[in-house]
């Protein structure tokens, strides 16, 4: 489905029935990467994914947007497609989103599920996670999701071997630094909503000292380590990840 907002064309999908839930992917990837987090949840639930601004198949950003951004953003896309007290649920970069929306209270949220959450100020320069979030990951995020299946696969293959994605848009390269470079530590305390933390022991990414910082400053969370995932938790572990998930949520299921 297509949706404009303040004239930039924004690709989503909607899956199942009950309260709502929005899933926001990491840099460099698309909806379509965080399919298997939809799949295991839109049984019970409706499951929102859509291709953050200047990534998959929606426009670029019109301007070298800062992670306020995107946050400013998706309010308008949860307006804009009456998604009501959404449970969010972010992976890296899409961390970044429900943090701001939550600390800054940007908009009504029920629950939150931060899964390899970006978010405190990497010990790292840019230039490593401008490299660490390129065609080489997305090649082995290709790789991961061909586990949980083929089509998915191909489908990443496709999207992650243009030539658009390997030569990169100056503009989102800008952007990316940008927000790299962003401390959101401060936020972490004014979250008002349980938050439920899923890591991989193996980030390298953003390491598993970040979820536990996140876990000591959000007033009501709780950390899922899963041995021997990576920075794709959820890719690694699917079935722990759903098992995982949909416990946290299983007070929010209608019946």
């Amino acid at each position: 489905m297509e949706i404009c907002i303040d004239n930039l064309k924004i690709n989503y999908n909607v899956s199942g029935e009950g309260k709502d839930v929005l899933v926001m992917h990491g840099w460099g990837a698309c909806a379509d990467a965080v399919r298997p987090i939809a799949a295991s949840l839109e049984k019970n639930f409706r499951v929102w994914t859509l291709d953050l601004p200047g990534f998959g198949k929606s426009d670029i950003p019109p301007a070298q947007w800062d992670v306020y951004s995107y946050a400013d953003f998706m309010k308008k896309f949860i307006g804009e497609t009456a998604i009501k007290n959404p449970i969010l649920i972010g992976h890296s970069f899409g961390g970044r989103l429900a943090i701001i929306l939550a600390g800054k209270k940007m908009i009504d949220i029920n629950k939150i599920i931060l899964v390899d959450s970006a978010g405190i100020k990497p010990k790292r320069g840019a230039g490593y996670y401008i490299k660490v979030y390129s065609y080489k990951l997305a090649k082995r995020l290709a790789r991961l999701v061909g586990r949980f299946s083929a089509e998915a696969a191909e489908k990443l293959k496709s999207k992650f071997g243009s030539a658009d994605y390997k030569n990169a848009n100056p503009t989102m390269r800008t952007i990316m630094v940008r927000v790299v470079n962003e401390d959101l530590s401060g936020y972490l305390k004014d979250i008002a909503v349980p938050t439920l933390l899923i890591w991989g022991d193996k980030d390298d990414a953003t390491p598993l000292s970040d979820a536990e910082l996140m876990e000591k400053l959000i007033p009501d969370a709780g950390l899922c380590v899963l041995s021997g995932a990576g920075h794709f938790s959820y890719l690694d572990r699917p079935g722990d990840f759903g098992v995982i998930a949909n416990k946290f949520l299983e007070k929010d299921v209608e019946k």
